[in-house]
């Protein structure tokens, strides 16, 4: 005999609660779109546009600019076969037996002053620094001063440096962007009888976020706080040594400004980075850089021929929209431009075809459609 259980009946609730939310009670507002509301969108904006781009390419030419290519200089050191180029020397990537840079001059011409702040920049080509396994590979932990014999696996194969006796250590900073930072060692100096080494400034170059929050230095003496972790393999130089110039703690390590620039990857193959700011307290650089001949003595580490590109040195100076940028204030004029265009079209289109509001919306499926 089977066992008999009772039976429940469960009734569900489907239906929302009441509210205006729920049963979609809530107000709304759906615009028509007619003549008299987008004609007057396109000509304003129009309007508002081509002033707008005007400004900016007027403040955009008012920004002096210098870039001198030294991609191919020739050496002025190789004893062997002088006026070789430096980029054949030092080869396609890095030679780590090469202890001394190759050293070229590049001569070039200033045709105008250029007043104000002036700023340096270098610039790379065909480096495409948005790669998306060369983005990640940091370990963001690690530059916060926080050393682990761990680094992150994003920074693979640049976690570690194998001694081949079977003994590693962590490398600090990890990774392929702190491993690619640009090396190379520039010198400026101005005049054509008597030359005058034009001074400026490593610091405040770096964005003031990433170097009080992004970029720490573990506790201590950095020198002993680094004693366990190794440089990035293609580094010349200790982590505690990258500012050799001050020699000040509070810019080495992973506070060191050159290198915060350099970790902030750039969006686009083509790019530039800040390197110094000119000092403008000495003469005769109190009120910008003079015209004239400069002459750039280069200490050329860094490797391009291997990715196909280039490397520059940049001169320029900034307007009150920073620095030169022509392509926004063409982008502006253009998108004003099509704006007048496409509104001049519609209006012509309207006063020979259009219809009234009234007209538009009281269409019914009998409406006659001419």
């Amino acid at each position: 005999m089977s066992a008999e259980y009772p039976t429940t009946t469960r009734v569900l609730q489907k239906k929302p609660s009441e509210s205006a939310f729920k049963q979609q009670k809530l107000p709304a507002w759906q615009p028509i779109l007619t003549a008299g509301t987008v004609l007057p969108t396109f000509f304003a904006i129009g309007i508002a546009f081509i002033p707008i781009g005007v400004a900016i390419l007027f403040f955009s030419e008012g920004v002096q600019e210098r870039v001198v290519e030294y991609t191919d200089c020739n050496s002025t050191t190789d004893s062997g076969k002088p006026g070789r180029p430096c980029a054949e020397i030092i080869g396609d990537s890095r030679n780590h037996s090469i202890t001394k840079p190759c050293i070229c001059n590049v001569s070039f011409q200033l045709p105008n002053d250029y007043p104000g702040q002036v700023y340096i920049y270098y610039g790379l080509t065909n480096f495409y620094q948005n790669h998306r396994r060369y983005v990640k590979s940091r370990d963001d932990v690690q530059l916060l001063g926080k050393l682990n014999s761990q680094p992150s696996t994003d920074c693979a194969p640049y976690a570690f440096l194998n001694y081949g006796n079977g003994t590693r250590k962590p490398i600090a900073p990890c990774g392929a962007i702190a491993n690619s930072m640009f090396d190379d060692e520039f010198q400026l100096f101005y005049g054509n009888s008597s030359l005058s080494l034009v001074p400026w400034d490593r610091t405040g170059i770096a964005w003031p976020s990433d170097k009080d929050i992004k970029f720490r230095n573990p506790p201590g003496v950095l020198k002993e706080a680094f004693a366990e972790f190794a440089k990035p393999v293609d580094w010349r130089k200790n982590i505690w040594e990258l500012d050799t110039e001050t020699k000040d703690d509070s810019n080495n390590g992973f506070q060191n400004e050159d290198f915060i620039v350099w970790m902030r990857t750039a969006a686009l193959p083509n790019f530039r980075k800040l390197h110094r700011r000119v000092v403008h307290s000495e003469a005769p650089f109190q009120n910008g850089l003079p015209k004239g001949q400069y002459y750039l003595l280069v200490n050329y580490w860094y490797p391009v021929k291997g990715f196909k590109g280039t490397k520059s040195f940049i001169l320029s100076t900034t307007s009150v929209l920073g620095a030169k940028n022509p392509f926004l204030g063409y982008s502006y004029i253009v998108v004003g431009s099509l704006c007048l265009v496409v509104g001049i079209i519609f209006l012509v289109i309207h006063i020979k075809y259009g219809k009234s509001t009234v007209e538009v919306v009281n269409v019914t499926p009998t409406t006659s459609y001419q």
